[in-house]
């Protein structure tokens, strides 16, 4: 049975959990299509303000079936390019959202379920979890981003290393290498990943989407190129009422009420 996407509303915030026990959330067509419509979804709806993606029992994501990777094998390179095609979308879908991305991880992220939690704006990790991309050790490349998203943090040398070598690296080690945001005791991620959420749900869209589209874009921005667009996120989020109300919440000492 492949595996499936359980989605919960927690106040503000979105819970997309992956849902397939018998090969650790493995990603299926299913999954990843449910996983852009639910994004699109949450997107539209101006009451939902975070999204917080998780793994179901006691694991994160073991990324691509290896049985169904050995099926398109066998069904001819067209299968496999509309799998990987459909699971790229989930990618930019992910990194292109509006809104908070926490991914809430506990045991394997593996391969693509690596890249999962990578596209993701904040990862918090229990202290078992642990991350591979072991590609190269069954004769593959790597899918989903997973070398574009490591090479934005880590130098070219420790990204190779992780891409051929194939070993697991703990949630400390990403947390040192500043890839993890949070470490937590076992099983303790969602709820650590949870409040995290809500305390970004309370705080101003607006501002939040903009901080999410600067930093995206400073990496290919000239220093000349940044300065203008922090200038002009800067001036819209002042004149957008969410600016009023922060600024007055700040002055008059009470919590902001942004909408």
């Amino acid at each position: 049975m492949p595996s499936e996407l359980l989605t919960e509303r927690i106040g503000a915030v979105v819970v997309m959990t992956l849902s397939g026990p018998a090969t650790r959330n493995s990603l299926s067509h299913q999954v990843i299509a449910a996983g852009i419509e639910a994004l699109n979804v949450a997107e539209a709806d101006p009451d939902l303000r975070a999204v917080l993606l998780r793994g179901d029992a006691g694991h994160f994501c073991a990324g691509g079936n290896l049985h169904g990777l050995l099926e398109r094998r066998r069904a001819g390179p067209p299968a496999q390019l509309q799998m990987l095609e459909h699971l790229h979308q989930l990618i930019e879908a992910l990194r292109a959202f509006p809104k908070p991305v926490i991914a809430a991880v506990d045991g394997a992220a593996a391969g693509a379920g690596f890249s999962l939690a990578l596209a993701c704006d904040l990862i918090v990790a229990a202290q078992d979890a642990r991350f591979i991309l072991s590609y190269g050790r069954i004769g593959l490349s790597p899918d989903g981003g997973a070398s574009w998203s490591l090479m934005q943090s880590l130098p070219r040398a420790r990204v190779q290393q992780l891409l051929w070598l194939g070993e697991p690296v703990s949630a400390q080690q990403l947390f040192d290498w500043g890839l993890v945001c949070a470490v937590t005791a076992t099983g303790q991620s969602f709820g650590e990943a949870l409040r995290m959420a809500e305390r970004l749900a309370a705080m101003a869209p607006n501002a939040l989407a903009s901080a999410k589209e600067l930093l995206q874009q400073a990496a290919g921005h000239s220093l000349k190129q940044q300065l203008a667009a922090e200038r002009d996120h800067f001036i819209a989020n002042l004149f957008h009422d969410n600016g009023a109300e922060g600024l007055n919440a700040f002055l008059e000492k009470r919590a902001p009420r942004f909408r």
